[in-house]
C-alpha cells in the first residue's frame, strides 16, 4: 500500500475577497506559498497554466515554454512535483460564453490554445495529465446552445487534446453549477460518459471534488467509488460543504467527518496513490482569517485527512461483516460513530 502523498495549488491561499466583499488579507507572493508548501510536507503542487506562468496572454509558445523551465528548476531545488496543469479558462474575457462550448469560433480557438499550452507547461513540469474545470461550459439562457452540439463539440475537443500530445492525460473535474446555471458535464457519470466517446478512454478520466459532489446532491465517498470502480480516478479534490450552498470549499471534514472518513475508506481499501495518485487539497480560509494563519486550514486539513487514515486502519472488517450477515446495520453504524468519536 502506497503512502498518500499531498498536492496543493497556489489558490488555496489567497486574500479573502469573494463575489461579495473585498480581500480581507495580503497577497503572498506564488513561489513563497510554494516554499511554505514544501516546509508543510506537500509533495506536489497543482497548478492553473496561469499559476505556472502569470499573463500568459502576453507571450508566445516558446517564451511560455522558457518561463516554464524556469519554474521547473524552482520546483526541483524544493523537491517538489507538479500534479497537473489545468487551463483557467473561466476567468478570461474570451471565456465569458463558454470555451470549448463557446458558440464563436474565435473564442473557441483561444480555448483550445490554452488548453495546448497548458498540455506544453505540463510536459515541461513533468505533470502527466491537464485538468479541465467546465467552469462555464453550460449555458445561462437555456436555449441559447443545443446540449447535444454542446456534448460532441467537448469530446471533439478532447480528442484534439490527445492528439496534440500521445501520452497526455485529460482529467474532467464535474460540477453540476456555479458559475454557470446549466452544466454540461456535472457529475462523475457525466464524465466517464465523454470519456468513453473519446478517441483514447484510457487516458480521460475524472477528478472528484468532495464539495462538487456535496452539491449534486451526492456521497463523494460513492462518486470516487463510481471513479475507482472504472480506474477513471485520476485525482480528488478534497473539501468540506455546508449543504446545497454556494462552492464554500472548507476545510476537508469540518463539517461532516462519517462522510469524510467514507471518503478516505473508499481511496484506501482501493490502492488510491499506489499508481502516483496524489490526495489533493482544494480549500479555503474563512474570510475571517487573519494573515499570519494564512495556511492553517492546509494544515488542519491534512491533519484531518492523517487522523482519519488512522482510524480506517483499525476499521473491524470482521465485525462489519457479522454486522452484515446478521443485518444488524444500528450495530455497524454505531461501530463506526464510536470508531471516529473515540481515540
Amino acid at each position: 500500500m502506497a503512502k498518500f502523498q499531498f498536492s496543493v495549488g497556489p489558490w488555496n491561499v489567497h486574500s479573502g475577497a469573494d463575489a461579495y466583499g473585498p480581500a480581507t488579507r495580503s497577497e503572498i507572493d506564488r513561489d513563497e506559498k510554494i516554499r511554505k508548501f514544501a516546509e508543510m510536507g506537500f509533495s506536489a503542487i497543482q497548478f492553473h497554466d496561469d499559476d505556472a506562468i502569470p499573463n500568459i496572454n502576453q507571450y508566445n509558445e516558446e517564451q511560455i515554454k522558457e518561463k516554464a523551465k524556469e519554474l521547473r528548476k524552482y520546483l526541483d531545488s524544493l523537491n517538489l512535483k507538479t500534479e497537473f496543469v489545468a487551463p483557467r479558462l473561466w476567468m478570461d474575457p474570451h471565456t465569458k460564453d463558454g470555451g470549448f462550448t463557446s458558440p464563436y469560433e474565435e473564442d473557441y480557438e483561444y480555448a483550445m490554445w490554452r488548453a495546448y499550452r497548458s498540455i506544453d507547461i505540463a510536459n515541461i513540469l513533468g505533470a502527466p495529465m491537464i485538468v479541465l474545470w467546465l467552469a462555464r461550459e453550460g449555458t445561462l439562457c437555456a436555449e441559447s446552445k443545443s446540449p447535444v452540439w454542446a456534448t460532441n463539440r467537448l469530446v471533439e475537443s478532447i480528442n484534439k487534446m490527445l492528439s496534440y500530445d500521445p501520452k497526455i492525460k485529460v482529467c474532467i473535474e464535474s460540477k453540476p453549477n456555479e458559475p454557470i446555471d446549466r452544466s454540461f458535464c456535472g457529475t462523475m457519470g457525466h464524465v466517464m460518459a465523454v470519456s468513453a466517446a473519446t478517441i483514447d478512454p484510457s487516458r480521460v478520466g475524472g477528478n472528484v471534488e468532495s464539495a462538487h459532489a456535496i452539491l449534486s446532491g451526492l456521497d463523494p465517498a460513492n462518486e470516487m467509488g463510481f471513479a475507482l470502480a472504472f480506474h477513471k480516478l485520476f485525482t480528488v479534490h478534497l473539501n468540506d460543504q455546508n449543504s446545497i450552498r454556494y462552492d464554500q470549499d472548507k476545510s476537508f471534514g469540518v463539517e461532516n467527518l462519517r462522510q469524510a472518513f467514507n471518503q478516505v475508506k473508499v481511496l484506501k481499501e482501493n490502492g488510491y496513490g499506489n499508481n502516483g495518485e496524489y490526495v489533493g487539497l482544494d480549500v479555503k480560509a474563512m474570510r475571517t482569517t487573519p494573515d499570519e494563519n494564512s495556511y492553517e486550514h492546509l494544515a488542519n486539513s491534512m491533519k484531518i485527512f492523517k487522523d482519519l487514515e488512522a482510524k480506517a486502519e483499525r476499521f473491524d472488517y470482521d465485525f462489519q461483516k457479522k454486522c452484515v450477515e446478521t443485518r444488524n446495520y444500528e450495530a455497524l453504524e454505531m461501530y463506526v460513530m464510536n470508531l471516529l468519536m473515540h481515540d
